[in-house]
């Protein structure tokens, strides 16, 4: 994508029902802490499915939007996959993580990745398979879990973690509309996106290298777990193009990944007098279908349980 205005869209949920995590969950563990390292402890809330059974069960870790400089771990109550994912069996986490501009990038993404390992530390208690872990996240937070998914310690994201002895690899990776290229930018910006760079990343020209490598294109590799991509055709803030090169690159380096194009879509909601497709129950179903195939008890990472 081009350097463009992230707000925090204010979309009112009231006109149409959407299915609760919290009504579908057997349980729920509110403001569980899982990193003090920077200060005040930074919290999830852990969603756990209804049914009885002695079995680990597979986790989904949702990363919330925002522009990375608002949001907060309730805003998995408006997006598609987590209330099936409880009703197919998953432990859904949502997480809160360090914001913008008083944090800058890479803040956010260690913080993800801090809370993968500690749902890794706390699998036994969570009733998770450590093997099977997956990431959403929505706008910001896919550009965020996208990362988690695609870099290691050589890229350099492993902020301090008291978990730090677990690996923060995932298996699959839900991408909701988030922004995969900061390279790609206008030749003359304007003063709000000058403001987000200056606010987020701490800089003010789009040639910066930060933003290369605050770029998810930039680590795609044939090692990349397993991608779905969720795009709108009417996105004026990530262009549907900038998933398509994403979605061409991952699969140019030997990666699984998967494109699904939303019609009548713009970034999050649905444009007022017209309807999309797949529906927000389609995609709900998409999305538990592509963890369901990538984190089913008959294909478990063997891998995951090495530290990187």
């Amino acid at each position: 994508m081009a350097i463009g205005s992230f707000l925090l869209l204010s979309v009112s949920c009231s006109s149409w029902p959407r299915p609760q995590p919290a009504a579908v969950a057997a349980e729920v563990r509110r403001e569980v802490v899982y990193d003090t390292a920077h200060g005040a402890g930074l919290t999830m809330d852990v969603y756990f499915p209804p049914g009885d059974t002695c079995a680990a069960r597979p986790a989904v870790m949702y990363v919330h939007g925002g522009g990375w400089e608002g949001g907060g771990k309730a805003m998995v109550a408006i997006v598609p996959g987590p209330a099936e994912l409880l009703r197919r069996g998953y432990v859904v986490a949502s997480v809160d993580y360090r914001l913008a501009p008083e944090h800058k990038f890479p803040a956010m993404l260690e913080d993800a990745k801090c809370a993968v390992r500690f749902l890794r530390a706390q699998a036994k208690d969570f009733q998770i398979d450590p093997r099977r872990i997956g990431i959403m996240g929505d706008s910001s937070g896919g550009h965020l879990a996208a990362l988690v998914g695609l870099t290691d310690s050589r890229a350099g994201f492993d902020g301090p973690c008291a978990w730090s002895n677990e690996t923060s690899r995932v298996q699959a990776v839900v991408d909701l509309y988030g922004p995969t290229d900061f390279t790609v930018a206008p030749k003359h910006l304007k003063q709000r996106e000058i403001a987000l760079m200056e606010g987020v990343f701490g800089v003010t020209r789009p040639d910066d290298p930060i933003l290369k490598r605050a770029s998810p294109v930039t680590y795609v590799s044939a090692g990349a777990p397993p991608f779905l991509i969720l795009q709108g055709d009417r996105d004026p803030l990530v262009p549907l193009e900038r998933s398509r090169e994403f979605f061409d690159k991952l699969k140019a380096a030997g990666a699984d990944a998967t494109l699904v194009v939303i019609t009548n879509f713009s970034h999050g909601f649905t444009p007022w007098g017209l309807k999309s497709r797949p529906t927000f129950a389609g995609r709900s179903r998409i999305i538990a279908d592509f963890f369901d195939q990538h984190l089913g008890p008959s294909k478990p990472d063997e891998t995951a349980a090495r530290p990187h």
